[in-house]
C-alpha cells in the first residue's frame, strides 16, 4: 500500500522545518490534553530548546517525511541519547526529536520514519536502535513504540517528567 510519504534526509537548512513540525505537535498534543509531554509553549518560543533542536539536528542525521511535498513529521538519528539516558553499552543509534505535524496525524507517518530508522541503522551495521518518550498520560506513547517493534527497558525521571527508554534488536 503506497501511503504517499516520501522520506528525504535532511539537513542544519531544514531546522526551521523541524521547529515547525514541533511547534505543530505541541499544539496537537495540548488540544488533547496532553501538555506535560513537551509543554504548552511552542519550541520556537524557548531559546534553549531551539539551540537544543539546532545542535541535535546539525550533529545527527535528520530525516524529513512529506506527503504531496509539505513536511509531515521528523526525526534525528544521533549515535548517542540525551545527556539524561545513558549511553548503551555498543554501538546504537537513538531516536531524537520524533514528531508529526498536526495536519497529518492519523497517515502512519510516525510508523514510517521508525520504519525508516530501523533501515538506516540496519544499513549502518549496528542493531540496536532506542528511543525515548514520555511515560505519563497512562503511557500511551509508550504503548505507540511497543506497537511498533521497541520493547521496554529502563524509566527515568527529570525533575517531575516520567520517561521511558525502549529498544528494538535488528
Amino acid at each position: 500500500m503506497d501511503t504517499g510519504i516520501k522520506i528525504r534526509q535532511a539537513g542544519a537548512a531544514d531546522v526551521p522545518v523541524v521547529l515547525g513540525i514541533l511547534d505543530s505537535a505541541v499544539v496537537w498534543l495540548n488540544g488533547k490534553g496532553i501538555t506535560a509531554q513537551w509543554g504548552t509553549d511552542p519550541f520556537t518560543s524557548r531559546p534553549k530548546t531551539v539551540e537544543l533542536v539546532e545542535q541535535v539536528v546539525t550533529e545527527g542525521s535528520p530525516w524529513i517525511a512529506e506527503i504531496d511535498g509539505e513536511p509531515a513529521g521528523t526525526l534525528t538519528l544521533t549515535p548517542q541519547p540525551g545527556t539524561y539516558v545513558a549511553p548503551a553499552a555498543e554501538p546504537e543509534r537513538y531516536i531524537r526529536f520524533l514528531a508529526t505535524d498536526a495536519r497529518f496525524h492519523g497517515r502512519g507517518v510516525g510508523a514510517a520514519l521508525l520504519a525508516h530508522a530501523a533501515e538506516e541503522t540496519r544499513r549502518l551495521d549496528i542493531s540496536l536502535l532506542r528511543v525515548d518518550c514520555f511515560a505519563g498520560s497512562e503511557g500511551r506513547l509508550v504503548a505507540y513504540y511497543e506497537r511498533q517493534g521497541f520493547t521496554r527497558t529502563e524509566a527515568f525521571t527529570v525533575g517531575d517528567w516520567p520517561g521511558q527508554v525502549l529498544e528494538r534488536r535488528l
